[in-house]
């Protein structure tokens, strides 16, 4: 064959090639189990201890003459009951009557005692809290003058005036939404079943408003956070119910540790919703920080202020759907 025609099939084989690889990963990311767990990930450590034991030829030569099987179990793990919790001590005692010895008929007195303990479970308890302000007049003023004045106990303050929510049941009601995903209308039905017909446009409202509230916590932890030497972000598409785009963007940014050494960095984490994925969401929240940002291979991030730094988790994705598209040898 020509060397033109050989260097255009060498051509076409890449490309194929390829295009078998892509049609391979958009199966699997489709179709197969996500997860990146590596085999071999969990000797990275033992390989010492795994270099000293007696290889496969050596084990079948010194046991050829018998075969044993052995394998692991894993334990159960008894529940854990954190001891700053309270404890409420029931005494199961003899009757008066019973403490008596057998033997002699002397009386028992106590040795010591046996404790177990059973967790118990208290289901949420709802209550109303009444309000009351008592009102003052002049009783003088009520027979003899022309006009009587009231006094009477200022309205307490209340995150939400002229409502009945109190910062309790709001605190349970973002909590179960935004922390255990449970929807509204949801939660409507589990009010339901406590005699409260508290509907979801209500708590909807609710929602809104504490969030303007929250507005001014939420810009001083931003300025705190642009303040920090090193940040990380990521992004996640979402969709939402009516909305000009079919997808939108919610955007985390963070900052600090979990690390006992990192307890005096500030532990900021920060969402931004966008109803798009445009690079100049991320300029317009980063305001020229000029830290480090560790963040994935977006190219949106190229055009911030940042120095960036690449993230192990993304860098690893590459070398497991490498390994997936291979073929097997």
């Amino acid at each position: 064959m020509p060397k033109k025609y050989q260097s255009e099939a060498k051509t076409y084989q890449v490309k194929y090639e390829r295009l078998l690889e892509q049609w391979q990963l958009a199966l699997m990311h489709r179709f197969a189990a996500r997860s990146e767990a590596y085999d071999g990930q969990g000797e990275l450590f033992n390989e010492i201890e795994a270099e000293l034991e007696p290889t496969a030829e050596e084990v079948a030569e010194a046991e050829a003459a018998t075969e044993t099987i052995t394998y692991t179990r894993k334990k159960a793990r008894a529940p854990r009951i954190a001891e700053d919790l309270p404890r409420e001590d029931v005494v199961h005692d003899i009757a008066d009557e019973d403490k008596i010895c057998d033997c002699c008929g002397g009386d028992l007195h106590k040795m010591g005692e046996e404790v177990s303990e059973k967790l118990e479970f208290v289901p949420a308890q709802i209550k109303v809290l009444r309000h009351i302000r008592p009102k003052y007049s002049c009783r003088h003023c009520e027979q003899h003058g022309t006009s009587t004045s009231i006094k009477i106990a200022p309205v307490v303050p209340s995150v939400l005036p002229k409502s009945i929510a109190t910062p309790s049941l709001l605190t349970q009601i973002i909590s179960a939404k935004y922390h255990y995903g449970l929807p509204l209308y949801r939660q409507e039905k589990l009010f339901s079943s406590f005699g409260i017909e508290l509907n979801r446009q209500t708590m909807s409202r609710w929602l809104v408003k504490v969030a303007e509230k929250a507005q001014p916590l939420y810009e001083y932890l931003h300025r705190r956070l642009l303040e920090q030497p090193a940040i990380w972000s990521d992004d996640t598409r979402i969709k939402v119910i009516e909305t000009e785009k079919t997808q939108s963007t919610m955007w985390v940014y963070g900052c600090g540790g979990d690390s006992p050494s990192a307890l005096s960095a500030q532990n900021i984490v920060l969402y931004d919703y966008q109803d798009g994925r445009a690079g100049h969401y991320i300029t317009d929240f980063l305001q020229g920080y000029q830290g480090l940002m560790q963040v994935d291979g977006y190219q949106a991030y190229d055009k911030t202020q940042a120095t960036l730094a690449g993230c192990w988790a993304h860098a690893r994705r590459k070398f497991i759907e490498a390994k997936a598209v291979q073929p097997q040898r």
